[in-house]
């Protein structure tokens, strides 16, 4: 069994989801968690990744995979999308795209993620103008300039495409600094040293 195979299994097997696994520089086994859609809990914690951390080492221990550093942690509030099944997860909430190759002269877009219509995994991005940043000349703008009308009318810019045309894509964090209310909570990476070296 592969050192990729034996992560995803021992992470599953450990009632969580595997978002990512990579290998980095010197030696970097890094793995990012989640709960799995409907688990009990908002985030994933500081326990649940030293939980993956203690078993993952005794795993990749007998399974002889090399490995200088292991670090497990949460996919954070910029939570990549990888598979379709995370799509389909977070259907209806704000996302970034990154395309392979550019469309109409850029690379990068965000919007509201949907699914597309046909077969072969469409999905379509409701594009968000980027609003501006609190207190900033361009907010103050905004407010000051109140155009319902025009806002009503203007239409709504549809990006089509499927994951083959994608590079990344990642939700947009949502952070409320004026209250918990919805916030999500993130677990700092737990970093072990360690490993075994063939």
């Amino acid at each position: 069994m592969n050192w990729q195979a034996t992560v995803e299994k021992t992470v599953a097997g450990l009632g969580y989801e595997l978002v990512e696994c990579e290998r980095g520089s010197q030696g970097l086994l890094r793995v990012t968690i989640d709960l799995l859609p409907g688990a009990a809990g908002a985030a994933v914690t500081v326990d649940d990744c030293e939980k993956v951390t203690r078993q993952l080492q005794y795993v990749l221990e007998v399974e002889g995979c090399d490995y200088k550093r292991l670090e497990v942690s949460s996919p954070g509030l910029d939570r990549p999308l990888k598979t379709a099944a995370h799509y389909a997860r977070f259907a209806g909430e704000r996302v970034e795209i990154t395309l392979k190759l550019p469309f109409q002269g850029r690379k990068k877009y965000a919007g509201l993620l949907m699914p597309g219509e046909g077969e072969g995994g469409a999905w379509a991005l409701q594009l968000v103008a980027p609003e501006p940043m609190p207190g900033s000349k361009a907010a103050r703008a905004a407010k000051k300039r109140v155009q319902p009308a025009a806002a009503e009318s203007a239409p709504v810019q549809v990006l089509n495409f499927t994951l083959d045309e994608v590079r990344e894509a990642r939700l947009v964090p949502v952070v409320d600094f004026k209250g918990r209310r919805g916030s999500v909570e993130t677990a700092p990476a737990v970093q072990e040293s360690g490993g075994h070296e063939e």
